[in-house]
């Protein structure tokens, strides 16, 4: 009987103050597993990457992606698994260890642009990029202009021109 009464007693406080025995991250939200931002960007660190279905081996492949350095947003998160999204849309889950901090992103579709030397409409041609070439994001600001590497060449894009990073983030 004392022990009924002991176990009732328990769950009437852990109702009052919100405990649960549920396994969850701090904040409680189940698609969380870490302190980073949700959704953020990163990029693939590996030149064969299996996108799943679900997040765990057990679930099958929905497609590979074979380009080391391609930006994707991270927009779920599940134990050592992260469900992104690419350019095109497309979702699934892929190991933590298969995606990388540093910052890359794509130019967007269209037509070619213009790589320019200083972050100004007009300035010298630093390069011109075709699109969905992946680049180094290098430095963003308040600007509207970003500071970025591709194939050897460095110099300044429109923030709009380029997936990968959003409206108003700053990268330094």
């Amino acid at each position: 009987m004392a022990f009924l009464a002991i176990l009732a007693l328990s769950v009437v406080i852990m109702a009052v103050f919100g405990i649960s025995y549920a396994a969850s991250p701090p904040g409680g939200d189940a698609f969380r597993s870490t302190a980073f931002p949700l959704p953020r960007f990163v990029s693939l660190s590996s030149e064969e990457v299996f996108v799943r279905s679900g997040p765990g081996s057990r679930y099958p492949v929905k497609y590979v992606y074979r380009k080391k350095g391609l930006p994707v947003e991270v927009i779920l998160e599940y134990e050592v698994w992260r469900k992104i999204r690419d350019f095109e849309g497309e979702t699934g889950w892929v190991h933590q260890s298969l995606i990388s901090g540093k910052r890359t992103g794509m130019v967007k579709d269209g037509k070619n642009i213009t790589l320019f030397q200083k972050p100004k409409e007009g300035s010298r041609k630093a390069a011109v990029l075709e699109p969905r070439v992946i680049i180094g994001l290098d430095k963003c600001g308040d600007s509207g202009w970003c500071e970025v590497s591709a194939a050897g060449y460095k110099g300044w894009l429109e923030r709009d021109q380029i997936w990968g990073i959003y409206e108003k983030e700053k990268i330094e």
